[in-house]
């Protein structure tokens, strides 16, 4: 990101990519708000950075208890005033290794409570925060599982994850989720890009991934620069340049 100080928040940020996102932020001067739901996990996490000389603070979010979201926002304004960037990274994938058929209904109302929902209970519980940022940002971490190009094009050399129902459709959600709140918050100056770190080794795949948590920390962390001093409404792509939707 640019040099000047920004106030973050990143949710997910316990571990994986989430973490590895705090820590290149923190290293490059911004002031990190590690979201996390678990207390324990999230007060080790940030206790860690804070012991590597980074500014990196934990903050109680779960984002799919609404209590605990509008706790984290009262907590920011007190405390800081505004919030420059907003990370939506925490995501849950129920549907690894499983076909459509095979998964419960009930996983994908899960995955979408978190993946999708989520996100729309966070951005509209900070937004009043961003609004007092003078470069406000919204960035939603998430793949291109969910582009439909990919979704249609055999040939893709990620074909093979298809027909992860649950976690494909409710990330192409979420890119719906961004281009609305970037046309709805196109007057006010806030952006809205989605984010996508690649397939990264996590708790999420399974450690499959074929790079590391702290290479998508690096991918998340340079493409929230670009969009910061880009255009609103971007799907950029691990690799550089941006997906298409």
């Amino acid at each position: 990101m640019t040099d000047n100080h920004r106030i973050v928040l990143i949710t997910g940020a316990n571990k994986g990519i989430g973490l590895a996102t705090v820590r290149e932020l923190a290293r490059a001067g911004h002031t990190v708000l590690l979201g996390a739901r678990d207390p324990e996990r999230g007060a080790a996490a940030a206790a860690g950075l804070t012991a590597e000389g980074l500014e990196a603070r934990f903050v109680r979010l779960d984002v799919t208890d609404p209590a605990t979201v509008a706790d984290a926002a009262e907590l920011i304004a007190a405390e800081y005033g505004r919030l420059d960037t907003l990370v939506n990274n925490a995501g849950v994938a129920r549907d690894w290794r499983r076909t459509p058929e095979e998964l419960p209904v009930e996983a994908v109302r899960e995955t979408y409570e978190t993946n999708v929902f989520g996100v729309v209970t966070v951005v509209n519980a900070m937004l009043p925060l961003l609004r007092k940022s003078s470069a406000g940002l919204i960035g939603n971490v998430s793949s291109g599982l969910g582009s439909f190009s990919f979704l249609s094009d055999p040939d893709s050399p990620i074909w093979e994850h298809a027909t992860l129902l649950a976690y494909n459709s409710s990330k192409a959600a979420l890119n719906a989720v961004t281009l609305v709140y970037a046309r709805a918050l196109r007057e006010s100056g806030i952006k809205v890009c989605s984010l996508e770190p690649g397939y990264c080794a996590t708790d999420l795949n399974q450690h499959s991934g074929h790079a590391s948590a702290e290479e998508g920390g690096r991918r998340i962390a340079r493409q929230l620069g670009e969009a910061e001093a880009g255009s609103t409404g971007q799907f950029f792509h691990a690799e550089g340049g941006n997906y298409p939707w």
